[in-house]
């Protein structure tokens, strides 16, 4: 499994790349891998309020429908489009093109509660 030691990790299986004062977040390789194929990403909307630890979206594979987590508090400012038409992006590029959304986080210092990449896999 590939997990990039400069992201952040939910127990929930999301990661997070920060960029300012905005998280960047798509779901995990390892969860992307244990989901199979997708078929479907729904995303929260722009402007929606997102509380850590909640149901924000929703991701389904051929084999099953999972809970995407907001992994810290925020507003939704961008979501990918791109996985509309083409939600297997997500499983051919986790952590780059297969973002799903961007949050204007509340408080920054909330992502330095999430895993680092070791601690992530070591939960697996």
């Amino acid at each position: 499994m590939n997990h990039p030691e400069d992201l952040r990790y939910a127990s929930t299986h999301e990661w997070v790349r920060v960029e300012g004062d905005i998280v960047i977040t798509g779901i995990s390789d390892h969860a992307q891998d244990a989901l199979g194929d997708l078929v479907y990403v729904e995303a929260p909307e722009v402007g929606d309020t997102v509380t850590a630890g909640e149901q924000a979206g929703i991701v389904e594979s051929v084999k099953t429908a999972s809970d995407i987590h907001a992994p810290v508090s925020g507003e939704v400012i961008e979501v990918n489009t791109a996985l509309e038409d083409d939600p297997e992006i997500v499983n051919e590029d986790p952590y780059n093109k297969g973002w799903i959304y961007k949050i204007k986080a509340d408080n920054i210092a909330d992502v330095e509660a999430l895993l680092s990449s070791v601690d992530y896999e070591a939960g697996l």
